[in-house]
């Protein structure tokens, strides 16, 4: 027997530090109005030093906990979605679920990079339609500004952050209509981040070359991004018999606003319906969906039956599409 899937709450979680355009300018060679017509991009949030990935991750999933008024110990499964876990090992998943009490239910991370939401939301969907769980927590966490060099103009792209949703079985109107995930391992070299793996571990060289960071190459994530999702989102409605013009409301990865307007034109969805946020939180990669969710949400701006577009790009390369009934 399999079951039909929604989404049951969501929560998200930023760092109070705002760093600014502006600020940036200071020390980088770039114009903070160029950031923002180009990008979308004003403010990004910027954890403390001390404030992990899976900290984030904690008071996201207290909120969408508290959000669906439902104890930790009442979840089947918790995924981490994140490109910047607190440690190699173990997963941020089983970090989180021990700073959230759980102890009985399975927990790893899903390392898509930006599609990373999207990616753990197929697993969950896919395990509850099976019956081998009847609920699971999502998280999407990253703290950028830890593999960020500061020094380069790539540091205007990226902030910290978290975002969560519960999904569970649905008897009604609410569900996941479809979902389709895709991968080109042939452009892993565009976003990377060279070092400590095990092919360049830590050490000294890591350290004074900055491989630690992440290297980006912008005009392939846009020319990939604006390729692979219009053809995707086609797939994905033709699967359901639906047209552009059935979409309510598009939740996307936030990359920028030319990645997203061009999708926009391509596939004849209009600009209106795009939620974004990189205004104030940039681009916070694997946490972007499950953050521009709850805002949404929480501002009750998605009704009951809406028809709701989820997409995401990432590093690999990696996308993928979410059609969804609130």
């Amino acid at each position: 027997m399999s079951f039909h899937v929604k989404i049951k709450s969501t929560g998200s979680y930023t760092p109070e530090k705002i760093l600014s355009n502006e600020e940036i300018a200071k020390t980088v060679d770039t114009n903070p109005m160029w950031i923002y017509e180009t990008l979308g991009i004003k403010n990004r949030r910027i954890a403390k030093k001390n404030e992990t990935t899976s900290d984030m991750a904690y008071y996201a999933a207290k909120n969408a906990l508290n959000n669906a008024k439902m104890q930790i110990e009442e979840i089947d499964m918790i995924i981490v979605a994140t490109s910047t876990p607190d440690r190699l090992a173990p997963s941020t998943a089983a970090i989180l679920q021990g700073k959230l009490g759980k102890t009985n239910a399975p927990a790893f991370d899903i390392s898509a990079v930006c599609s990373g939401y999207i990616y753990a939301q197929n697993v969950v969907s896919s395990m509850i339609h099976s019956g081998f769980i009847s609920n699971a927590l999502i998280v999407g966490a990253e703290k950028y500004s830890t593999i960020t060099n500061w020094d380069k103009r790539e540091s205007i792209f990226f902030g910290d952050g978290a975002g969560a949703a519960i999904l569970e079985k649905s008897n009604g109107v609410s569900e996941i209509l479809t979902q389709k995930l895709y991968a080109d391992g042939k452009g892993w070299e565009n976003f990377t981040i060279p070092g400590g793996g095990s092919e360049n571990p830590c050490s000294n060289h890591v350290l004074e070359n900055n491989l630690h960071t992440f290297r980006m190459n912008g005009r392939a994530v846009y020319d990939t991004g604006t390729d692979v999702l219009p053809k995707a989102i086609k797939k994905s409605l033709d699967a359901i018999k639906m047209k552009a013009s059935d979409i309510d409301h598009v939740i996307p990865h936030q990359p920028s606003w030319g990645v997203l307007k061009k999708i926009a034109e391509k596939t004849n969805i209009p600009w209106e319906k795009f939620h974004t946020n990189m205004e104030h939180y940039a681009n916070t990669a694997g946490a972007t969906i499950p953050l521009v969710l709850d805002e949404t949400n929480s501002k009750k701006l998605i009704k009951r039956g809406d028809i709701v577009l989820m997409i995401a790009v990432g590093s690999g390369w990696t996308w993928g599409v979410a059609i969804l009934r609130w």
